[in-house]
């Protein structure tokens, strides 16, 4: 009676059990691996499966460990690593509050900045959080920002690495679907850069309509930079104005010069552009402000030469592991691998290289890693067994009863994620709910890249939306929990309560929910940059396998063809099946 009913009902059983052991608090890597080795045997010892049902197991999981694509997760962690501890964030907020503090929101916008900079570095949202609470959550509330508004704008920076390339969710994500992750970036540009100007856009009209949240810094806070008592604006603002002239400039020649030089195709798709124009236009600042530090001229203020030389250098670095990804010319592990060694020469630049942070960046890089793998090979164990009992077609069966088609599907497995993020890294989720829901949506027909991104875009909702959003999590554990002096102003600043935090983000959830829904109601915004190529099913395949051969002529076959002999009869379907496939392979156009 149990065996009859645990083999009519084997796929959700092992499912649950999953989840119940997971919910225990067991490890996910072995709870995943657990789960598959269990019902494996229990499924052999019901005949459900062969005996030697896991002898193909250890080729799979060598497979994983040679997989080239997963490596560049360490390459991209040892790059962020370094240029988090280096010292980048702390040295462009201070040069991004010198060139905002004047105005309302000033400090909040470079703060979004900053942190979606440091996003696109670091590709860790625990490390890009923690990092800019500790760095500027004191800072704003030292000037009177509201904690809301200062806790929310931390946060949601931080998520940003979901959805900004480089990104680690998208190299999995790419693994996962069976995608490029050059394609995967290349989506992703268009939604990150669309949230980031949302976010700016919204702490700017705040900024007007609520003044006293997010005054603009004491005029003792900004620093004089240039002997006259001129802020160097000017200065900076002409500077950024030649580099843009030169950028759209190299954009109007960069289909000529690329198809010279790398033989690329005469229309370059619009991201390659944009970022090679970046690229051009980074370094035509960062030669001009070095060539005016040499040589004295005195035509860059130091407001300019500050802000070109913190921003720059990791802009550069960024765009140029970017630029070598989209335009094929580097894999994304060498592009990572490129990232980590540019980030080590700019920490050795800026002298803030040392034996001590190389190791810690070594260590916290190996822990990242092993983790990614361990999870790897344990959800590679669960869906071994799990694909074994026909486990997608249960879930593929699942998702039949829901109404709407793919735009039913998409909605109900964006509720799903969104829960999930909840609880589960998106480590996790990515290795073990993505693999059963990429062939349903497959079978649906939807772009499994756009399906990617909008997964992408709801695992960053759900890791800012209250009460167990993990980047609440990351703030909570660096914000101040009682009542501190400051130490600049001498004065008594409240402590930042959980509340507080919780509300804060609320206002980027909601902001978050409308870049989601942008994205599934307008699907070219992800797909629109995106080579298009022609597909064949199984059955056209097979279908131009099985066309005869054309008949040919006694001219028709060529003196110099190496596969064509004069003196051999040619055979017919019957007698030579795969003499007449080669033949129709030679002749079809």
């Amino acid at each position: 009676m149990i065996a009859t009913f645990i083999t009519d009902y084997f796929v959700p059983i092992m499912f649950l059990s999953l989840i119940v052991l997971l919910l225990t608090g067991f490890p996910v890597a072995f709870g995943l691996a657990a789960t598959g080795l269990v019902f494996g045997v229990l499924g052999i010892a019901l005949d459900l499966f062969p005996t030697n049902l896991f002898q193909v197991l250890p080729l799979r999981i060598f497979g994983i460990m040679q997989n080239e694509t997963m490596l560049a997760i360490p390459f991209f962690t040892l790059m962020g690593i370094i240029l988090e501890r280096s010292g980048m964030a702390e040295d462009l907020l201070e040069t991004m509050g010198q060139l905002f503090g004047a105005v309302r929101g000033g400090l909040a916008v470079s703060v979004v900045l900053v942190g979606a900079l440091l996003a696109a570095s670091t590709g860790i949202t625990s490390a890009v959080v923690i990092s800019m609470g500790l760095i500027s959550l004191p800072v704003m509330l030292r000037y009177g920002y509201k904690p809301e508004i200062a806790t929310g704008v931390i946060t949601a920076s931080g998520a940003l690495v979901q959805a900004l390339p480089p990104s680690l969710v998208l190299i999995v994500m790419a693994d996962q679907l069976g995608r490029s992750v050059g394609d995967m970036y290349a989506a992703a540009l268009g939604p990150g850069l669309l949230l980031l100007v949302i976010y700016i856009t919204f702490v700017i009209v705040l900024a007007l309509f609520r003044p006293s949240w997010m005054p603009a810094l004491p005029e003792q806070a900004r620093s004089q930079v240039t002997a006259t008592g001129a802020s160097g604006r000017r200065s900076l603002g002409m500077l950024v104005l030649l580099c843009a002239f030169i950028g759209f400039t190299w954009a109007g020649l960069h289909n000529g010069v690329m198809a010279q030089v790398f033989s690329q195709p005469a229309q370059a798709p619009t991201d390659q552009v944009a970022i090679t124009a970046l690229v051009v236009a980074s370094l035509s600042a960062l030669l001009f402000a070095t060539v005016n530090r040499v040589t004295g001229w005195g035509l860059l203020s130091q407001l300019a030469e500050r802000f070109v030389f913190a921003l720059i250098p990791p802009v550069i670095l960024i765009f140029l592991v970017l630029g070598t990804i989209f335009l094929g010319i580097a894999t994304p592990t060498e592009g990572g691998a490129m990232g980590a060694i540019g980030a080590l020469i700019l920490a050795l630049i800026r002298k803030r290289l040392n034996w001590s942070l190389l190791n810690q960046a070594l260590e916290n890089t190996a822990k990242l890693a092993i983790f990614v793998m361990f999870i790897l090979i344990g959800s590679t164990v669960f869906s071994f067994t799990f694909s074994a009992a026909d486990g997608h077609l249960w879930v593929e069966h699942l998702f039949d009863a829901i109404p709407g088609g793919e735009l039913g599907f998409v909605i109900a497995v964006s509720a799903i994620i969104f829960v999930l993020g909840m609880f589960l890294d998106f480590f996790e989720i990515a290795f073990i709910v993505v693999p059963l829901l990429a062939p349903v949506a497959n079978s649906l027909g939807i772009d499994l890249i756009w399906f990617g991104i909008v997964i992408a875009l709801v695992l960053q909702t759900s890791f800012l939306t209250p009460p167990f959003g993990f980047a609440l999590l990351y703030l909570r554990s660096v914000a101040p929990r009682s009542d501190y002096v400051d130490s600049v102003s001498q004065q008594t600043i409240p402590r930042v309560r959980t509340q507080q935090i919780w509300k804060g983000s609320a206002y980027f959830v909601v902001l978050q929910l409308l870049v989601v829904g942008i994205v599934i109601a307008y699907p070219q915004l992800v797909t629109g940059g995106l080579h298009k190529t022609v597909s064949l099913s199984d059955e056209e395949i097979l279908l131009q396998l099985n066309r005869p051969a054309p008949m040919l002529s006694p001219g028709a076959i060529q003196a110099d063809d190496p596969l064509s002999n004069p003196f051999e009869v040619q055979a017919t379907s019957d007698q030579d099946p795969m003499a007449a496939l080669l033949q129709s392979m030679r002749t079809t156009p």
